[in-house]
């Protein structure tokens, strides 16, 4: 009930109700002051005096701005206002006492009505602090934060947090022994030692390292160790860092993904495609994946007239659904858990919609893991694209767009080689369709997106190494998740039919080269031959089954312009509609025999692949993570 009643108040009710008590005060030290008088006192004088005093007092109060101080921010600067106040009151006093004749009052029991008036105004704002405190702690608990650092940064932190409804600062741990058992804005500074026990005991839900002075190592070292309490552990930096460079507290080291490009990002040049498609229905598949999920939040943007999400892990539809929900509160949005590989269920999606725009992004990308399984690769990325695109052409949508990867172009691996096949088919279709624009868009690597090397790097160089790169002299080309994603909704605008657009995306870039610029970004130096004294170390793996050392992104020379220059369409070959047939007719019967010798001829067969061979026969066993294994 009081928790209802505080959380109701208006900012002008709280004004009044402070401003009440402060009169209050006046009225109840004046008393206290006319009853300690020496002499008998008339009490009805005080009505001489009342008046006075509360017009100034009340005038001093609003004037100062005290009644609309919020309780959690009464500081000193406040207190100093409050004796200016009872100064003004004094003096009032005084003055209407030697106004009114004979004086019933010394100027010392003026100055005792001032200072008592002081103590009742701060002691009850205190009082009413701890009172508030205590209701929103019984109906929303704030979290433990541990303050690790009892400096400048930490003591600006845990005041910050003093006044916060969700964090509460529990104490300071600090390595010098001079500061360690002091007491420091209330809160008490403990020994490093003494950290384990302190998180267990108070339930310390969040540990923050504020000593952005310290060397970055040292606090990933400490970060390391404390990752063991099971409580969140934050590195901040010194607030200056964070008013003059916009740094954020952070759980690793920061790395800006556009610097590892090797070239400027061209979002700002890439026009803009809202107009495209507003009011429109669009599906998405994959809408749970990396660029799945940005494609969604960037076509939502657009305005459409509906948007329906696909895809078969129920955890990821979950979360790209709610947090669309929640950015967009006003967008018609329908979330369908399922697998493209069910025509029943593309068909019932695709009419049931009237969906006019299908971005097909839905794909098993790894590629080592699909190497490994590839029935469920070939299953996924090319009978079920071959799946979804048909039941496309009969809904007679007007364009499909399918996600596709560089690594499609001559593919060495299995994973590529689908990608490929999938590329085949969505031509096929692209020649004998009357209604439906299907096009491909292929680019190369995405930084940060799930299963690529900027999170696996990270990791390590969290873990303090060693950074595992697969050979020195590997390259992928590398683009931003907002680049890919704005060039699959322009290959949308620009689609004619049976299209592979090409983004522009410089120079590859050197995997081994990424690596250093990682470690020096977070504070570290490279430890190699030249350097055996540095901190990381990088280890080269080797080549895993089906890794290309260099990507590509065309597989012929023939390029056509489009309506912006950094977007390129390929000109290639395509297999005919028999041979599209066939070849989906025998990589069926290869899956339910689970033959793959079969599997993989029939890839071979088909799939230009002149310069490299298709992966290996047999599967190799399950390889480690490596730096390349990412679309």
């Amino acid at each position: 009930m009081l928790f209802k009643l505080l959380t109701n108040l208006t900012h002008l009710q709280k004004a009044i109700v402070l401003l009440c008590v402060d009169l209050a005060a006046i009225i109840f030290a004046l008393c206290v002051a006319f009853s300690n008088t020496a002499e008998s006192t008339q009490w009805m004088t005080v009505a001489w005096y009342l008046p006075a005093v509360l017009a100034v007092g009340a005038v001093a109060l609003h004037g100062f701005g005290l009644n609309r101080v919020k309780l959690n921010t009464f500081g000193i600067d406040e207190v100093a206002k409050v004796f200016i106040v009872a100064v003004a009151l004094s003096v009032t006093g005084y003055v209407v006492a030697e106004a009114i004749g004979p004086s019933h009052l010394s100027l010392s029991t003026m100055l005792e009505f001032g200072a008592l008036f002081a103590f009742l105004s701060v002691g009850s704002r205190f009082v009413m602090l701890r009172i508030v405190e205590r209701i929103y702690t019984t109906q929303m608990p704030r979290k433990q934060v541990l303050i690790y650092g009892a400096g400048q940064t930490g003591q600006q932190m845990a005041a910050a947090l003093q006044t916060d409804h969700e964090f509460k600062p529990f104490g300071f741990i600090d390595d010098n022994p001079n500061l360690q058992k002091l007491t420091i804005l209330g809160l008490k500074v403990h020994s490093p030692k003494r950290i384990a026990a302190i998180v267990r005991r108070n339930r310390i839900d969040r540990v923050v390292l504020a000593m952005p002075s310290a060397n970055q190592s040292v606090r990933l070292q400490i970060g390391k160790r404390l990752s063991a309490l099971g409580c969140e552990v934050l590195a901040l930096p010194s607030f200056a860092d964070i008013v003059l460079r916009g740094e954020e507290a952070t759980a690793a080291a920061p790395i800006q993904l556009d610097t590892l490009l090797g070239r400027d990002a061209v979002e700002s040049e890439l026009p803009q495609t809202e107009s495209t498609y507003r009011d429109h229905r669009i599906l998405v598949t994959g809408a749970g994946g990396s660029i799945g999920g940005e494609l969604c939040r960037q076509i939502a943007r657009c305005r459409p007239q509906e948007l329906v999400l696909v895809d078969h892990s129920e955890f990821a539809l979950y979360k790209i659904a709610n947090e669309l929900k929640q950015e967009n509160p006003g967008l018609r949005m329908t979330a369908v858990l399922g697998s493209i590989e069910h025509p029943e269920l593309m068909r019932e999606t695709l009419m049931k919609h009237q969906i006019e725009v299908v971005f097909h992004a839905a794909a098993y990308k790894h590629v080592n893991l699909v190497e490994t399984n590839a029935f469920e690769g070939v299953r996924n990325n090319v009978i079920g694209t071959r799946v979804l695109a048909e039941e496309a052409r009969l809904a007679r949508v007007d364009r499909f767009i399918l996600v596709s990867t560089d690594k499609a172009v001559r593919p060495s691996s299995m994973m590529g080689c689908t990608k490929r096949m999938a590329e085949l088919v969505i031509q096929d279709l692209a020649k004998r369709s009357e209604n439906t624009k299907f096009s491909m868009v292929r680019f190369g690597n995405v930084l940060g997106s799930s299963g690529s090397v900027i999170p696996l790097f990270q990791k390590q160089i969290r873990d303090l190494g060693p950074v595992t790169v697969t050979h020195p002299e590997v390259t992928r080309y590398f683009m931003t998740i907002d680049e890919a994603v704005r060039l699959v909704l322009l290959a949308g605008s620009f689609s004619r039919g049976g299209d592979v657009f090409v983004l522009d995306m410089g120079e590859p870039v050197s995997i081994h080269d990424m690596a250093r610029k990682m470690i020096e970004a977070a504070g570290h130096s490279v430890r190699d031959e030249t350097n055996p004294a540095g901190d990381i170390a990088i280890t080269f793996t080797g080549l895993q089954e089906g890794e290309k050392m260099h990507e590509e992104l065309l597989i012929g020379s023939d390029m056509l312009t489009t309506p912006h220059p950094k977007i390129m369409r390929a000109q290639e070959k395509m297999l005919s509609e028999l041979q599209i047939a066939s070849a989906l007719q025998e990589l069926r019967r290869a899956i339910e025999a689970r033959d793959l010798n079969l599997l993989t001829a029939t890839l071979r067969r088909y799939v230009e692949n002149e310069d490299t061979e298709v992966a290996a026969l047999t599967p190799p066993k399950t390889p480690a993570l490596s730096a390349v294994g990412e679309s």
